[in-house]
């Protein structure tokens, strides 16, 4: 893991640099950025891994970053965890639905970001290890090819991004169970919950908006507790 390239695109040079520094002294390969220009051109390059991405860069900014990275087949399916501020929740819920995997609230703790990182390259590696695994699930109208990150609804492919198309999944293969949210954190996303649930109650609105008629009935809401794919064989 520790091998994996990973950049920060970062105009504040207090928080670049910090997060340069603490990453690479936690054993990780890490460079930083200090213009979206720069990173991105860097990205399209090199190839890392991951990207640790400031929203709000001068010039070109986060979302644009996201957008080509997302858009490009050699860095489509790149990591991208973006940086916020705390106030910035229309900005998160929009990240979210471009394409990024993961975000960290600023301001933040070291200790939270080096464990979102370990949590999201492990999540990556157990997918590149799935990558030989033949698995079909059908349920209703829908069909899920994981080896071939393919979701279909009634014979269509569905458009998912990559951490809609793993919710999905993982709901469909524990039918009419119910996960809390901090469940789907730990088994979705892999780290632990440090505050922040947001991401999942987005995810989950976004495969609704994806999944529509009967199919969408079957992603239920739990009041109080979470969410679970209710589909019954009768």
């Amino acid at each position: 893991m520790a091998s994996e390239k990973i950049f920060v695109i970062e105009d504040d040079d207090h928080i670049r640099e910090l997060l340069v520094y603490k990453l690479c002294g936690s054993g990780f390969d890490v460079e930083g950025f200090a213009t979206g220009e720069q990173g991105l051109d860097a990205v399209m390059k090199q190839l890392p891994a991951m990207v640790l991405l400031d929203l709000m860069l001068p010039g070109i900014d986060g979302f644009e970053i996201c957008r080509k990275i997302r858009g490009n087949p050699e860095t489509e399916n790149t990591i991208v965890i973006m940086l916020t501020a705390k106030s910035e929740e229309g900005d998160k819920v929009l990240g979210l639905e471009i394409g990024a995997d993961d975000y960290i609230v600023k301001p933040f703790s070291m200790r939270e970001v080096a464990a979102r990182v370990r949590a999201n390259l492990r999540r990556r590696q157990r997918e590149n290890k799935a990558e030989d695994r033949e698995e079909v699930l059908t349920a209703g109208g829908l069909k899920v090819i994981y080896t071939r990150r393919e979701a279909y609804q009634n014979g269509e492919l569905l458009a998912l991004k990559t951490m809609e198309f793993e919710l999905l999944h993982f709901l469909m293969r524990h039918p009419n169970r119910v996960f809390s949210r901090k469940q789907l954190l730990d088994e979705v996303w892999g780290y632990e919950y440090v505050g922040e649930t947001r991401t999942v109650d987005v995810h989950i609105s976004q495969l609704r908006n994806k999944i529509h008629d009967e199919n969408a009935k079957c992603l239920k809401t739990v009041r109080n507790v979470g969410y679970k794919f209710k589909f019954d064989q009768t």
